[in-house]
């Protein structure tokens, strides 16, 4: 362990000389009144309104702390902009003029135990806690440097986003305010204002503040509010949409001139309804090296764009996710013409003349009426009835709808006929090449588009890149109505797959649907629950439970997939390709990742035949029908021949019955929480008598070492920190695993794996008692490209009921690598492996519910099944299946190269920010090396990120996600130092 010193000590893993300078920054902290809507928004009795009491970081010319430096406007409640090149040393005084104790903590830099800002069971004492808290009234100076390991690579832009907040209690002091920007940069970036190569750097944070969470929520009450209440309505209306802590448009002074060259650094923060699409109109973004206008922020992403000013006016930008359009998340930027004798050529391509009409139609979402699934018909199988049944206050599976239709002339007389390959295209418009305004029923306008060369595919894309034309009017209720369309087309075969929760509920055409459909359209209540959950359509291109036609292709074509989503916070879709992977910028795959607005165009060259699903693995949108069939044929007499397979293994895996301890050890989570009293766990561990607490019965993944199953293989002590997991399986281009499975258990189970070949597309289950053999194959088009790194993981769980099973326990990461000689002959051990799940184990939906209230509980009540409190208590935020500190095992050495197999799965609550204290790490996409801190996983998010060890110490690791902080998604990993090869570096 560092020892703490009046100097800046830092350890490096080598002998160097460093060159730095100090940029020093004197903040204080202070409590402000701050007006979100500062143009005016009404304030009732029950309401707080729009100005809250909170806690800012304020930047200061000196120590005395009393000439504050002004902030641009823009800024909002963010503290001030820090920034570093590579070597540079940041110098904070921070002073605390707040009547609580805060701290500042660093993302992306480097620093010791005595200057992390963050207050957790990290094995330090006495100096090296000073640190963690600074109290009301007094001072501490932080020393962070930006290291090579942390600076931007050269694949990276000249500068990165990153943050800095209060780490004492991380999500109630970030709700109170405590967050500001930090601007990372290679060196001989920044000049006096700033980055070199920008005009303008802007940065934009995008959050629900929820101002319920901040430690000042009570002032606010007694300040502001005369009739508090504790309702849900009450909650909702503290929670502000905003950006930079601005709602509705008031956020100011973001302009800028015509062919400026502009930055903007995006951040995002909050919960789990903290997924943001932010979308800048009228203009063209690079974002890591791709053309888009739209960008993805969660949690604690922080990332940067490039843009290019174009287009005089003012211009929208904002979250595209429904309710946070609604909500108010949204700000105007200015683009000015400076140079009015500057004029833009004009355009040189080609005119498209589209006809396109706005029609209502009654569309069926399941034409069939069968669950293609499992062969039942949709009213009666129990996954489907909820949104199929008709009643006497439920629409069923028919729905009155608007889209979009293609005429051949300007008389809008003859219909445009959709050919063989556009039937898959469904409720979509049709596919037109590339702003907006009002028409009215029954009247015509023309609009033009100009593709801006800024707008297309650059040399790592696919020929074509994806993005969709959608009616503005009201963009929420238009769009839920059906008014969407895919841009652009290229390739053999090409297929547009919009992903979305259809919500019926937001269409204008709800009461028409009530009263058509209803048998008892008067005694419908809009407000009922339960039928607004009926009239949310979980559907691809507007068909659920395999009803989608037309997605058939040949073995070997080369096949295009646009894939688009749409929709609110519940729009978090992982959409699975079994059988076949596809290349998405130069990685292979067979999930890529959707969300509101956002689109991805990825290419695939199917080398397996038959009959495969395409499904989007959130856990509910699998259950409501979001999936769909796509067959490959032969079509030829000639094929390419199958690789064959020179190597082979076999693993013995079994599938067993234990009982499970998510939270075996408290001892972690009292000395974070000062007793267990005060600990937000006690909701999910104690079992206060009518809770089943912290131990469930479960079904896991087991290897063996012989077809006898009769000696289980021991786990060697790098391997210890897999919990709950099954062991890594391993394989490599060209293997072919055999999987000798016995089923242990009570029910029947499978195993299956992402990205590997098998004999048959359907996968046999495996009844309780039998052993079966399953078997694997690795062509080179189930490992990594070249431009990844040299092993990809995946993994591997049961699909007998998909859902069910992996909530009950059964899954395991499958790590392929391109293949190796040394590892091939076990000659040396090439790196340090750790595999880590962030799940929010839902033992709700186990098939050992039952069994585990009856081992837990006495006399529990008959419906404490539909319990709300009891349900929330059985939601388990583990990573591998471990709570609060308990998963052990994470070691490793300075200089070790590691691997971190990064694993997501679940539900529209599984949204994972994985954040590493202490260190950075690398991620690859279109053959560049990226760095973060952070990085983002969803439902079936699987990714291998490299890490180089380098700064000794017990580090934090943990979703930056509020509550699955508090849920206990929290563990720490162990550096320790390597003899003589570390040395003490001053900078001065």
């Amino acid at each position: 362990m560092w020892s703490s010193s009046a100097s800046l000590f830092l350890l490096l893993s080598s002998v160097t000389t460093v060159s730095c300078i100090t940029r020093e920054y004197f903040i204080g902290i202070k409590e402000i009144q701050w007006d979100y809507a500062p143009t005016g928004k009404n304030r009732g009795p029950q309401r707080i309104g729009s100005v809250y009491k909170k806690a800012v970081y304020l930047e200061f010319t000196d120590a005395t702390y009393r000439t504050e430096i002004a902030k641009p406007k823009w800024l909002g409640f963010l503290g001030p902009v820090m920034s570093a090149e590579e070597g540079d040393v940041i110098r904070v005084h921070l002073k605390n003029m707040a009547s609580r104790p805060y701290s500042i903590h660093a993302h992306g830099l480097m620093y010791n135990k005595s200057n992390e800002g963050a207050l957790y069971p990290d094995e330090t004492t006495n100096a090296e806690k000073q640190d963690d808290q600074v109290d009301p009234g007094k001072s501490y100076t932080y020393l962070w440097i930006l290291s090579d390991s942390h600076s931007p690579t050269k694949d990276d832009t000249n500068c990165l986003t990153r943050a800095y907040h209060s780490h004492l209690n991380a999500p109630k002091d970030i709700a109170s305010g405590l967050l500001g920007p930090l601007i990372i940069c290679k060196k001989g970036t920044l000049d006096v204002y700033g980055d070199k190569a920008a005009d303008y750097s802007y940065v934009l944070l995008f959050t629900v503040s929820d101002e319920n969470l901040s430690w000042y929520l009570d002032d606010n009450i007694k300040t502001y509010c005369t009739q508090p209440t504790g309702d849900e309505d009450f909650q909702e209306s503290n929670l502000l949409h905003s950006i930079n802590g601005f709602v509705y448009g008031n956020l100011p002074d973001l302009s800028m001139c015509v062919g400026n060259k502009i930055h903007w650094h995006l951040m995002g923060m909050g919960n789990e309804v903290d997924i943001h699409s932010a979308f800048f109109h009228g203009q063209i973004l690079t974002h890591l090296g791709h053309h888009t206008d739209t960008v993805s922020l969660f949690p604690a992403t922080f990332t940067n764009v490039e843009m290019t000013a174009d287009n005089p006016g003012q211009w929208l930008l904002g979250c595209q996710v429904n309710d946070h359009l609604i909500a108010g998340m949204q700000a105007w930027f200015e683009v000015k013409k400076c140079f009015p004798h500057v004029h833009k050529a004009r355009p040189t391509g080609d005119v498209r003349e589209y006809f396109i009409a706005a029609e209502e139609v009654l569309w069926d979402y399941a034409p069939s009426q069968v669950n293609h699934g499992t062969g039942k018909p949709l009213n009666t199988d129990s996954d489907s009835e909820t949104f199929f049944q008709t009643g006497s206050n439920r629409i069923g599976g028919k729905y009155k709808k608007v889209h979009y239709v293609e005429y051949t002339d300007n008389t809008f007389a003859v219909r445009k006929e959709r050919s063989p390959e556009e039937q898959h295209l469904g409720i979509l418009g049709t596919v037109t090449p590339p702003p907006a305004a009002l028409v009215k029923p029954g009247t015509t306008h023309t609009y033009e588009w100009v593709v801006p060369k800024e707008g297309g595919p650059v040399k790592d894309d696919a020929d074509c890149i994806t993005y969709f034309y959608y009616s503005a009017v009201d963009p929420v209720k238009d769009t839920s109505s059906g008014l969407v369309g895919p841009l652009l087309k290229n390739v053999n075969k090409e297929f547009h797959l919009l992903a979305t929760v259809f919500d019926e509920n937001l269409s204008w055409y709800l009461d028409d649907n009530i009263k058509q459909f209803t048998k008892a359209p008067n005694t419908v209540n809009k407000e009922d629950e339960d039928f607004q959950e009926s009239n949310k359509m979980h559907s691809i291109n507007g068909y659920m439970y395999g009803n989608l036609p037309g997605l058939t292709m040949c073995k070997g074509d080369k096949v295009s997939w646009h894939v688009s989503g749409l929709g609110s916070e519940a729009d978090i879709h992982g959409l699975y390709f079994e059988g076949n992977r596809f290349i998405y910028r130069e990685t292979r795959r067979d999930v890529i990742n959707v969300f509101p607005h956002i689109s991805h165009t990825v290419m695939m060259e199917p080398d397996s035949m038959g009959q495969f699903e395409v499904v989007c693995r959130t856990a509910d949108h699998y259950q409501g029908g979001m999936r769909a069939n796509y067959t490959v044929e032969k079509c030829s007499m000639f094929s390419r021949q199958s690789e064959i397979m020179l190597h082979s293994k076999t693993y013995y895996i079994a599938a067993m019955e234990i009982d499970w301890e998510y939270s075996p050890n408290r001892t972690w989570e009292q000395e974070m929480y000062h007793g267990l009293i005060n600990s937000p766990g006690k909701e999910f561990i104690d079992k206060q008598e009518k809770f089943i607490g912290s131990k469930y019965k479960k079904v896991v993944y087991r290897q063996f070492t012989s077809n006898k199953f009769t000696q289980q293989k021991e786990r060697s002590a790098d391997m210890q920190h897999l919990g709950i997991l099954g062991p890594i399986l391993h394989a490599d281009v060209g293997d072919k695993v055999n999987i000798v499975f016995k089923n242990m258990a009570t029910r029947p189970y499978s195993i299956h794996a992402h990205g590997v070949k098998t004999d048959l597309p359907q996968i046999k289950e495996t009844k309780p008692g039998e052993t079966q053999t399953y078997t694997w194959y690795v062509p080179k088009t189930a490992g990594p490209t070249e431009e990844q790194e040299t092993c990809s993981v995946g993994a591997y769980y049961s699909t007998v009921n998909v859902n069910k099973d992996l909530y009950s326990g059964l899954i395991g990461p499958l790590v392929i690598c391109r293949r190796s000689f040394a590892r091939t002959f076990g000659l040396k051990k090439e790196v340090e492996e750790f595999a880590l799940l962030f799940l929010v184990f839902d033992e709700n939906e186990s098939w050992y519910l039952d069994d585990n209230i009856k081992a837990n509980i006495k006399n529990p009540a008959k419906n404490i099944k539909e319990d709300e409190e009891f349900i929330e208590s059985n939601k388990m935020h583990a990573i591998n299946g471990l709570m609060f500190g308990n998963l052990l095992g994470l070691n490793m050495v300075v200089g070790d190269k590691v691997y971190w197999y990064l694993m997501g799965m679940g539900n529209e609550v599984d949204i994972h920010t994985a954040h590493f204290h202490g260190h950075s790490i690398d991620y690859k996409l279109s053959g560049r090396s990226h760095r973060t801190d952070v990085y983002d996983l969803f439902p079936a998010t699987f990714q291998t990120v490299k890490m180089r060890p380098q700064y000794p110490g017990t580090w934090l690791l943990h979703c930056h996600v509020t509550d699955h902080i508090t849920g206990g998604m929290e563990t720490v990993y162990t550096v320790s130092e390597k003899g003589e090869e570390c040395v003490m570096i001053h900078c001065v």
